[in-house]
């Protein structure tokens, strides 16, 4: 991949996404579709409520975009590609119906969750069938084990775009962690020579490069379930087809932070009737011990660029 291509796909996207989103900013303003504000969240952020949400749209018009164009003058518009988009499109379109549901009804539920997880299910499943049919290794590293593969796929993908989903509580901060997490996976996808996957993945740091202006606190637009979905669906997808599945775990810390804080939370209270942390998912606690949203972003993003570069350093080790 040149420099031409590199510095051409990361323009491209970032430039859709940030000369277009202030008319989006608008748009949303003007129809008074902003963030409802979970009662049972911290009361200071109910400052956020009528904050424009669903700027996730912007950024993944502007990565499919750019992913098609580049792979069209590249030549490298292949099986690997479309089942990158078709996982980034179908995972936000999931979450648009959801935050549409929230913004209709004036109420930060949306979907049910057994609703919200059918759809993703459905969609891992789909993406598992375009996986097997085109011939992509069912399997870790060299062993093949078939339908297992299959059903791992599917809890991977579920699992990470609604860990995803949660740790997105912060001006910012999934935002900061998707630019780095995208940004490792490049570096993988570049030392396999898979250029279709180090091309999306060009794309989404671009995208999200342009939305981080809007979105730092104090944010001027949210991504919203449609933009969260999305990127935790699609980095569970680059792992799976970079082979590399477990690396989600260390390049993904954050998000599997936030989430078992979650679910340590609910089993202690469900069991003991005690809580374990002040408020989750944990982002909360800290806000909670009084750490600025800023102070939060920053230690986050800077312990997910910490794990990435270590868990590089020893698929590098070991390869």
């Amino acid at each position: 991949m040149s420099i031409l291509v590199v510095i051409l796909t990361l323009l491209s996207s970032f430039l859709i996404t940030f000369l277009l989103m202030p008319s989006l900013i608008r748009y949303f303003r003007a129809k008074k579709e902003g963030q409802q504000i979970r009662e049972e969240g911290p009361t200071w952020h109910a400052k956020k409520a009528g904050t424009p949400t669903m700027g996730g749209l912007l950024f993944i018009i502007a990565a499919l975009v750019t992913c098609l164009w580049v792979a069209v003058w590249q030549g490298v518009l292949t099986n690997t590609m479309w089942a990158l988009l078709f996982v980034l499109v179908v995972y936000g379109l999931i979450g648009m119906w959801d935050d549409s549901i929230k913004i209709f009804n004036h109420q930060n539920e949306g979907f049910k969750p057994w609703q919200k997880a059918l759809c993703q299910i459905v969609a891992a499943m789909i993406f598992t069938v375009i996986y097997q049919h085109e011939g992509f290794q069912m399997g870790f590293g060299s062993s093949q084990i078939g339908w297992f593969y299959g059903l791992f796929i599917i809890f991977w993908m579920v699992g990470f775009s609604n860990a995803v989903n949660l740790t997105d509580g912060l001006d910012g901060l999934v935002t900061g962690c998707g630019i780095v997490s995208f940004l490792a996976y490049l570096f993988l996808a570049v030392m396999q020579r898979q250029y279709e996957v180090a091309l999306f993945c060009l794309a989404m740091v671009g995208a999200l490069a342009g939305f981080f202006p809007y979105n730092h606190k104090p944010a001027k637009i949210f991504m919203g379930d449609m933009g969260s979905l999305a990127i935790g669906g699609s980095l569970a997808a680059v792992a799976l087809l970079l082979h590399h599945e477990w690396s989600l775990l260390f390049i993904g810390i954050i998000y599997v932070a936030e989430t078992l804080s979650v679910i340590l939370q609910v089993a202690a209270f469900k069991t003991t009737g005690h809580r374990i942390f002040p408020m989750t998912p944990i982002h909360h606690s800290f806000e909670m011990k009084g750490w600025s949203e800023w102070k939060i972003d920053i230690v986050f993003w800077s312990v997910t660029l910490l794990f990435s570069i270590l868990t590089i350093g020893t698929i590098m080790l070991f390869e």
